[in-house]
């Protein structure tokens, strides 16, 4: 049997508790899952690529996967059905919190299919604990004072709090 190999593609600017949850049950039903971060400057990130990918790599080392299952971090800048297709993928995984992530999604999903009809796209609904994280929630909350904890690993936490403290050396 073929080896099951899938992207789960994101800017992770931060990796929250909500990727981390996707990324698990991702890993559960393929042999080998690819977490690719994309570089998207014109997200204007917080965390450089390097950065994002250091913290995911790290914070998917903590996960305990079932027997066999491989996690790589990867950086790409190439449409993503490329990236896939470069990776031996043929899924894409992709995470839906809310109703409202479902019309951009579905709309992607379309557009990868008609560029590569062979990539089946995955949606996973977020675990309910998770529905609500979003990077950009984090940061704005974290760049405020809030209390973030819930959101993000203590090594992530740390990471924003070092942003925010230093902006210019962060």
């Amino acid at each position: 049997m073929a080896e099951r190999i899938a992207l789960y593609p994101g800017t992770f600017d931060p990796i929250t508790n909500g990727h981390l949850d996707i990324i698990a049950r991702a890993a559960r039903v393929v042999d080998r899952l690819v977490v690719a971060v994309a570089l998207n400057a014109g997200k204007n990130p917080l965390f450089d690529v390097d950065e994002r990918l250091a913290l995911v790599s790290e914070e998917v080392g903590d996960l305990v996967l079932g027997q066999g299952t491989r996690i790589e971090v990867q950086a790409f800048d190439t449409l993503l059905v490329d990236f896939a297709r470069a990776s031996g993928a043929t899924v894409i995984v992709r995470g839906l919190r809310a109703v409202s992530d479902f019309e951009y999604e579905f709309q992607m999903a379309g557009m990868n299919a008609r560029l590569a009809p062979d990539i089946e796209t995955l949606f996973l609904m977020a675990s309910e604990r998770c529905q609500f994280i979003s990077s950009r929630f984090v940061k704005e909350i974290g760049r405020l004072g809030g209390d973030i904890s819930s959101f993000v690993s203590p090594r992530v936490m740390a990471a924003l709090d070092n942003k925010f403290r230093n902006p210019v050396h962060g």
